[in-house]
């Protein structure tokens, strides 16, 4: 067989060429890995964004993946990920001590239990201020609703001041980073707007505290990050303290998908209400799990291979691009019976492995690039969960569907409750922390 030359079209791989997969990426969205891996039958070569890619899915993959002798981050975002989603310099893009370094600033605040519960009781009391004012303007968007929400309690958590009429453009914002990462479109243009404009907010507030014109208030978030000295031993750049900040203030507000999930499996599954209503704190947990396990979160992570790699008998060149189907694998009948369908009782008492449930990414918190913030979103989700079934409503005929086509995906109409009504219990519902 003739080798062929590279092309714009594709490139060559041992005689045969690799056509660039990422129309069909941005076509198919959640299911394009999925897809080529079946059709492949397992792992998968292909070429996105004209680099060479190797889609690898599984708790072994997990773990080769966030092995930084493997794979690495610096050099992997690409770069309307980091308009957009991430920010330009962020804990990110970093890799080994540097990576370490500013992990830690994270880690320190997310993987505190006392920190982690102080949030929930913020956004819990954000909730129960905003829930309050639901019957008398119903119908709400539960969407929109929590994303208001989350920013109103993540701020006061976070000690970055928000007067109360800022919220609702803070929450819009943060939402429109998350929505805009993964489209060339006009929600890409409204996310690249967004970062710009709360990176200046959160710089100013850095540099006004630097100058002494304003006081953070003492282990908050925003404290330290201002007073946060990297490997090197220097203080962040005023702009990418901004940034790092938003990673601790954006990341939370997009559990507002969460919510929005969590509603529509508590109308789609109506006997999961009644459990979380309960006050079964282990129930809401496995009910919260469930919903990131069953729900389109994020579709896929990648890096950089550091050298050349064998993976299963496949050759992954340096340089060259790997993915970690994590909708794939939270989806794979190997690792869940039924998996396409709704059961928060496959969570109830069992011991889930620490790379098989992968729906924010794998690997340890602690020394690679798993999300720090899994515990916050699990903790929230679940608290908000059980507050949201202790509420009377209805659910009025709306387009609850959920394309896989969209990234991120969620409920098209936002999850649409009228009719609500507060009864005197759900006032003091929570499942704690």
């Amino acid at each position: 067989m003739t080798r062929r030359r590279f092309s714009l079209s594709g490139f060559s791989l041992g005689g045969f060429s690799l056509r660039d997969s990422t129309p069909a990426l941005l076509a198919r969205g959640y299911a394009w890995l999925p897809d080529l891996r079946r059709q492949a039958g397992g792992d998968v070569v292909t070429r996105v964004l004209g680099s060479r890619a190797t889609g690898l899915r599984g708790p072994e993959a997990v773990r080769f993946f966030y092995d930084e002798r493997h794979v690495r981050r610096d050099g992997a975002l690409p770069e309307p990920i980091k308009g957009t989603l991430v920010g330009k310099d962020s804990v990110h893009s970093l890799d080994g001590p540097d990576h370490r370094a500013r992990k830690g600033l994270f880690l320190t605040v997310l993987a505190d239990p006392d920190s982690i519960g102080r949030l929930v009781r913020h956004v819990g009391d954000a909730w129960d201020e905003t829930v309050a004012t639901w019957p008398g303007r119903s119908p709400v968007v539960l969407f929109d609703e929590a994303a208001e929400i989350i920013a109103r309690g993540v701020c006061r958590w976070a000690g970055v001041p928000v007067a109360e009429a800022g919220v609702k453009a803070v929450a819009a914002d943060m939402v429109a980073m998350v929505d805009g990462f993964a489209t060339l479109g006009p929600r890409h243009w409204r996310a690249r707007r967004a970062r710009g404009r709360r990176e200046r907010w959160l710089t100013r507030l850095i540099e006004d505290a630097r100058a002494g014109s304003v006081s953070l208030p003492a282990g908050s978030p925003a404290d330290l990050v201002e007073r946060h000295r990297d490997a090197g031993g220097q203080p962040l750049p005023p702009r990418v303290a901004a940034v790092e900040l938003l990673n601790f203030i954006r990341p939370t507000v997009a559990v507002a998908w969460f919510v929005a999930f969590a509603g529509h499996a508590l109308h789609r599954w109506p006997e999961t209400r009644q459990a979380l209503r309960g006050g079964d704190h282990a129930y809401a947990e496995a009910f919260a799990q469930e919903v990131r396990r069953f729900y389109p979160f994020a579709p896929f992570v990648g890096g950089r291979a550091v050298t050349d790699l064998t993976w299963r008998g496949t050759v992954i060149p340096e340089g060259s691009l790997v993915l970690l189907d994590l909708y794939g694998q939270n989806h794979d009948a190997k690792l869940w019976q039924d998996p396409y369908s709704f059961d928060p009782g496959r969570f109830a008492g069992a011991t889930v492995g620490r790379d098989d449930l992968v729906p924010q990414g794998g690997g340890d918190p602690h020394t690679g690039h798993r999300c720090p913030g899994e515990a916050v979103a699990v903790a929230l989700l679940q608290d908000l969960s059980a507050r949201l079934a202790a509420l009377e409503y209805t659910v009025p005929p709306q387009d609850l569907t959920i394309s896989l086509r969209r990234v991120p995906a969620r409920p098209r109409s936002g999850v649409v409750l009228e009719s609500v009504r507060v009864p005197a219990q759900a006032r003091s519902t929570t499942t704690g922390a």
